[in-house]
Formats: structure tokens, sequence, C-alpha cells
């Protein structure tokens, strides 16, 4: 993947920061100010959200769109986790060997979101920047 480095990488990069760290942020949110405690799946997303706030913030300061090498891995399993979760969630009715990850703890009220649903969003949507950064 070539990119050419006119400042539209450095973007979109930037944008990929940006909403790795909104997804960061939430999760602190969800288990320190509503006291959530995050299952085994939640903390292998996490594992893999919060490196890419780093590894995007610095590739989009110093306009790197071969980050892609880096960001692209985290990216692409977090969002298979995340769908997993999404799918044991939808699919679970009781514990099981799943244990609490089938549980849904918390539901947007609007969209009807669980937390492992905004997680695949939030990974689909790094995803993209940083294709798009390459691009």
């Amino acid at each position: 993947m070539n990119a050419r480095t006119d400042g539209r990488s450095r973007h979109w990069l930037a944008a990929g920061a940006i909403v790795a760290a909104v997804a960061t942020a939430g999760s602190l949110w969800f288990s320190l100010g509503l006291g959530l405690v995050p299952c085994e799946l939640c903390w292998y997303q996490r594992i893999l959200m919060y490196p890419l706030v780093v590894v995007l913030g610095v590739a989009a300061i110093e306009d790197r769109p071969g980050v892609w090498r880096t960001a692209l891995p985290l990216s692409m399993l977090g969002g298979g986790v995340a769908a997993y979760h999404s799918y044991v969630q939808a699919t679970v009715d009781s514990c099981t060997l799943n244990g609490p990850c089938a549980a849904v703890q918390w539901q947007s009220p609007l969209l009807g979101l669980t937390i492992p649903n905004l997680a695949l969003v939030g990974f689909a949507l790094v995803t993209l920047t940083v294709v798009a950064a390459t691009r």
C-alpha cells in the first residue's frame, strides 16, 4: 500500500487516533464511572484498542501512513473479538461456558447497542481510517 504524503494521510490517522481515544475513554467510563466489571473478552478488546491511541497518534504527528502494518492487525483482530463477543451476547440466553461475556451489562438507550457492539463500531472506524490513510 502506497500513500501520498500530501497531508491527507495525517488527517485520516488523526481521525483514527481520535476514534481510538474515544473508545478508550468510553471503556474507562464504563468500568470506573459506572462500576461495570469487564469480562474476559472485554479485556482482550481493551488490550487491542488502547495501543492504537498512541500508535495512530504518533503516526499522525509524523505523517506515517506505513503505520498500517502495526495498526491493521490490532484493529482487525480487535474487530474480530468484538464481533464474536456481540454474537455471543445475541445468541446465548443464560450463563454457559461463556460465563459473564454473554451478559449484557449496558445497552444504549437510543440505538440499543451493547458495549461489544460499540467496540465493533470503534474497531471498524479505526480500520477504515487506517486504510483511507494509505490511499
